[in-house]
């Protein structure tokens, strides 16, 4: 009975929110009160959620500090001297233009928001694509791949939804995952210098440029916030933040806080403007909170009634023996398709619990799933699920459908090399 009702409220969260019925959020929080009455656990729903939501509450914490930090970084002017180098280095050469377009992305999506990274990198280098003739959707391809090997990190949307919904411990998804994320930045790199050359021999044969309709927008800064005297100050503080959150000198979440208010006084000592600062980003990082924490209660529901557990032993008879000890790899190719049909919400709040639980049976760590379900974000990154795909594509003035085929098979090959590196460092075995 459990079982089933778990499997119902599952379908029933997932198809609410694949059809918009319900913003995730909502069904995070309904869904599971609804079905957890039908089980007979009225009484205890309470309870049940406030523990989900106090063992997510370090996740929640961390996310919201890092996508403040980062964003305090830009409006700093942190990366300007990057990007400015950068199209310096580039120049009139194809492959340095794509290249560099490689470099600018990856840095930048250290701040976990996609649209932030797509404005930037765009508003830098399309007018270059543009003299010099090269195809916007080599664009597309580098920024996409760039920002979705960025998203491994901790402060990602998908990793946070990851660790949240498997409840572990973010740094113990993120640590290990180090070389595998070096591996897609040398893929990301790989991928934009051969991009760069094919782009370089069709315009050395004169073929006819790629057409594009118009940008939607440009991206506008106030450059009063910019603290160009502050730069080497910063980045020592960038470098410390991430250090001492790799090596675990301090819980992830803490490290981000105190980087986040030694960056606030250091940058904008004025009270006015710290809260000017702290509204003006609110609106990126209040969204992935809540939903941390709605997540919380899900899960929380989800464990407390036992239907996760009875859910995993009936997945438990459809999984051949010998391939349960590996189902960390499974996850991670089945993530090819699922990630692409299914949207962020569905797939690791409702598919990955599952697994984790089934593979629990076998002995395989649900940090090891967590890990495993985020190999397959190259390919999620190009699905109609994503609203970044609509505004990348309007940003270059390209057609949504032209962009997926375009990229697809790089996307693929990325994905491939993640999986590779996370199998052969044995992260996700």
């Amino acid at each position: 009975m459990l079982m089933l009702l778990g499997y119902m409220m599952v379908l029933t969260f997932m198809v609410l929110i694949m059809t918009r019925r319900l913003t995730a959020l909502v069904a995070l929080i309904l869904i599971p009160m609804l079905f957890g009455v039908l089980a007979g656990h009225g009484a205890d729903l309470g309870k049940m959620a406030v523990d989900g939501i106090a063992q997510l509450a370090p996740t929640a914490t961390l996310l919201l500090f890092a996508v403040l930090y980062f964003a305090l970084m830009i409006d700093a002017g942190l990366f300007d001297p990057l990007v400015n180098r950068v199209l310096r280095f580039a120049g009139e050469d194809p492959v340095r233009v794509a290249l560099g377009t490689a470099i600018v992305a990856l840095i930048v999506a250290l701040d976990g928001d996609g649209a932030t990274t797509a404005l930037i990198t765009i508003t830098a280098f399309l007018p270059v694509y543009r003299r010099l003739g090269m195809n916007p959707l080599v664009l597309a391809v580098i920024l996409g791949s760039a920002n979705t090997v960025m998203n491994l990190a901790p402060w990602g949307g998908p990793a946070g939804r990851a660790a949240a919904a498997l409840h572990v411990d973010p740094a113990d998804v993120f640590v290990p995952l180090l070389p595998t994320i070096a591996a897609g930045i040398l893929g990301t790199l790989g991928i934009a210098w051969h991009l760069g050359r094919r782009e370089r021999g069709r315009i050395a044969r004169g073929t006819d440029p790629i057409e594009a309709d118009e940008s939607i927008l440009s991206f506008t800064r106030d450059m009063t916030l910019a603290r160009p005297r502050l730069i080497w100050l910063n980045l020592a503080l960038t470098l410390a933040t991430l250090g001492i959150a790799i090596a675990r000198l301090v819980p992830l979440p803490l490290a981000f806080m105190i980087g986040f208010a030694v960056a606030m006084l250091l940058n904008y000592p004025s009270p006015r403007l710290q809260g000017e600062r702290l509204k003006a980003h609110a609106e990126n990082a209040l969204p992935i909170v809540v939903l941390i924490l709605a997540a919380g209660s899900f899960t929380g529901i989800m464990a407390g009634t036992g239907m996760i557990d009875a859910m995993a032993k009936g997945a438990m008879t459809a999984v051949p023996p010998a391939m349960g000890p590996q189902l960390g790899v499974v996850t991670a190719f089945l993530g090819i398709p699922l990630t692409f049909v299914l949207s962020n919400d569905a797939y690791y709040f409702g598919v990955i619990p599952i697994i984790a639980q089934t593979a629990a049976q076998y002995g395989v760590e649900p940090a090891v799933i967590a890990r495993a379900s985020l190999l397959s974000l190259p390919t999620h990154g190009l699905s109609p699920l994503v609203a970044a795909v609509y505004l990348t594509a309007g940003l270059l003035g390209c057609d949504v459908g032209a962009m997926q085929r375009f990229g697809l098979k790089w996307a693929l090959l990325l994905t491939l090399i993640l999986i590779a590196a996370a199998t052969l460092t044995g992260v996700i075995l």
